[in-house]
């Protein structure tokens, strides 16, 4: 009988210390966490992995992002290898596309984009429930199977907007901003357009079962102070209010959030993930504390030694230390030639920290 009460409280203190752990993202998204800061990566899965490899050796990109039981196990790749703190659902941002009746193409040997024409009133609003069926598949797939919180995201509408209209969204943007300058009131509804689709996107996500979602807005850091104004911010912060009656917490994402760090805090997201440009602890002091912020290692660290990998990371630990809004993570995404245990090296490093 004593061996069976100490079996049966030994079990509960492991379910406990794995609840508390499972809770820490949601917790820093909430500005209340009091243990270590919870880690995950942006392009956790992916080409750096070889099991990744393996299963893309066998599949088109399409069929991994349209296929609920491939993308399913891409998606706990890295929670199995890394043990990262929340998984990140994959898929990519470009489906939305769908969303708008137009064809999503991700060719080999080249960036992905959306097969549009131009005629911005053509486009056909489709139910998301039924244009990605398979994303809301691919979430209930997940949900029983996953001990870790589970973010959904979406592109922000002008980095969607910039795969439409330049094909790839690469370098400056030209054809994307010639529109915009050219034609602002056109490229106005386009925004608009994508902003609908997007918040009901992003709601079906919410409805299957995702516990925080991303908005990535990459692209956004090509535009002047001015035009991020205008042609960015506006539509971010109808995504941000939009969901708000979900309480599911919102992540926004731009490169170039380190200078519109403090514009975009007026959004009034949940957490700004943060660039690599500027010290995190130092954009903290000009973000409110009921804003999380997430960051800021830089990618190309990680080509670094696992020593230098450790120091850095402890630097930022440091720097952040007692903040209970702090999300550790990368500037952008994990490069595809990264070592898998430099990766783990950080996180490890992560969690392994103690401050005192």
């Amino acid at each position: 009988m004593p061996y069976l009460v100490h079996l049966v409280i030994l079990l509960f203190i492991q379910e406990w210390g794995q609840s508390m752990g499972n809770g820490l993202l949601l917790a820093a998204l909430e500005g209340k966490n009091t243990s270590r800061p919870p880690v995950w990566l942006m392009r956790q899965a992916g080409r750096y992995m070889p099991e990744y490899r393996k299963l893309r050796e066998k599949h088109t990109l399409w069929q991994m992002f349209h296929e609920p039981e491939i993308a399913f196990q891409v998606t706990c790749q890295p929670i199995d290898i890394l043990g990262v703190d929340a998984a990140i659902l994959f898929s990519d941002i470009l489906v939305i596309g769908e969303a708008l009746g137009l064809n999503v193409h991700f060719p080999e040997g080249r960036g992905p984009f959306i097969d549009f024409s131009g005629d911005v009133k053509s486009l056909d609003e489709r139910n998301p429930e039924e244009a990605l069926f398979y994303v809301k598949k691919t979430i209930e797939l997940l949900k029983p199977e996953l001990k870790v919180p589970l973010i959904g995201f979406s592109g922000g509408p002008f980095t969607v907007a910039s795969y439409m209209i330049d094909k790839g969204g690469k370098g400056e943007l030209k054809l994307t901003r010639k529109w915009l300058a050219e034609n602002p009131q056109s490229f106005h509804l386009l925004l608009e357009k994508i902003t609908v689709a997007t918040i009901a996107y992003l709601k079906m996500q919410i409805k299957a079962g995702v516990n925080a979602v991303q908005v990535f807005d990459s692209w956004a850091g090509v535009l002047s102070y001015e035009e991020f104004h205008e042609f960015c911010l506006p539509y971010l912060s109808k995504i941000t209010e939009a969901l708000k009656s979900t309480n599911i917490p919102v992540i926004l994402f731009c490169r170039g959030s380190s200078y519109f760090a403090a514009d975009l805090a007026k959004a009034y997201p949940a957490c700004i993930s943060l660039d690599a440009h500027k010290p995190l602890a130092e954009l903290r002091k000009i973000i409110p504390s009921s804003i999380a912020v997430q960051g800021n290692l830089d990618p190309y660290l990680l080509y670094s030694s696992k020593d230098k990998i450790k120091e850095k990371t402890r630097e930022l630990l440091r720097s952040m230390q007692g903040d209970p809004g702090f999300i550790v993570n990368l500037a952008h995404g994990v490069f595809p030639d990264i070592s898998v245990d430099h990766v783990k090296c950080l996180v490890d490093t992560v969690k392994e920290f103690n401050a005192r």
